[in-house]
């Protein structure tokens, strides 16, 4: 990792004795890749919030912060045991997020994979801090699209509760994944990027900060930092599963008590939709 630059990776996972990783799958068609597509999931296997260390309450939970992960390789295992005409390449950023006497700190200035850097002003935004190291190597992978889905901000989940999930990124690719969600009945919203709350991510010894110090519009800020690691011209979309992913309360629908699983099925009818566009010219 230090050899490929994944600042963000190394940085999050400091703290802990279980070493960070980034997981690379790669899936190739027999025949034809009609296009390519990128998905990353955040791969947070425990977040305690480091050293801004989160309250006690409800911290049990805090394994679920993996969701995003897990959607991804379900969603890549699912594409190559379909056998769908698309190259696929997921990219999992795994980390797990502790306090010690090596974990990284507020203050600290992290150097990621783009060379973009950032000052760390809470410990606990730090699914934002590995994937930005993700986005930026699967972007090198030049693919037609790129879809990234993580557990990223308790804010999505005040705004829109336990069982809609936020969705960001370029206007096309946003609207094909909200029509997906719609035809694979997990519930989604779709989610603008204010220009100005941009500004809220600036730093005076960085690029940006991990996370502005007020409490405006966090979800949307979230989508913010990820956009600076999209490569220019990519076509992006990032769905915030805060709420969604993890179940506290009693079964409903197809949704089981714990980890629901959300957003395999409209990842699935979202690539379903691409390849079939990509093949229709």
């Amino acid at each position: 990792l230090a050899k490929g630059r994944y600042g963000g990776v190394l940085a999050v996972g400091s703290g802990s004795d279980r070493k960070p990783r980034l997981v690379r799958m790669h899936y190739t068609p027999a025949g034809r890749a009609v296009c390519k597509i990128a998905i990353v999931g955040k791969g947070i296997t425990f977040d305690s919030g480091g050293i801004s260390i989160k309250p006690a309450a409800k911290m049990d939970e805090m394994k679920s912060d993996m969701a995003g992960a897990a959607a991804m390789v379900a969603t890549a295992c699912l594409i190559a045991e379909l056998g769908l005409p698309v190259e696929l390449i997921a990219t999992i950023p795994m980390a797990e997020n502790l306090p010690s006497g090596t974990a990284y700190r507020p203050a600290d200035v992290i150097t990621f994979r783009n060379g973009k850097t950032a000052e760390i002003t809470n410990t606990d935004a730090e699914g934002r801090v590995v994937l930005a190291d993700a986005i930026a190597r699967a972007c090198e992978d030049e693919p037609d699209w790129l879809i990234e889905t993580s557990t990223l901000t308790g804010a999505a989940r005040i705004a829109l509760g336990a069982r809609t999930a936020g969705v960001m990124g370029s206007d096309d690719l946003r609207g094909r994944v909200i029509a997906a969600s719609e035809r694979s009945g997990e519930a989604m919203w779709a989610m603008p990027m204010p220009p100005e709350l941009r500004k809220g991510l600036d730093s005076s010894v960085a690029d940006l900060i991990n996370a502005n110090t007020d409490r405006l519009g966090g979800m949307l800020v979230g989508g913010h930092f990820l956009s600076e690691f999209v490569s220019e011209g990519t076509e992006w979309a990032h769905i915030d599963i805060a709420g969604p992913a993890f179940n506290s309360g009693s079964a409903w629908g197809y949704n089981p008590k714990g980890g629901t699983g959300v957003p395999i099925r409209t990842l699935l009818t979202t690539i379903e939709g691409l390849i079939a566009n990509a093949a229709a010219g």
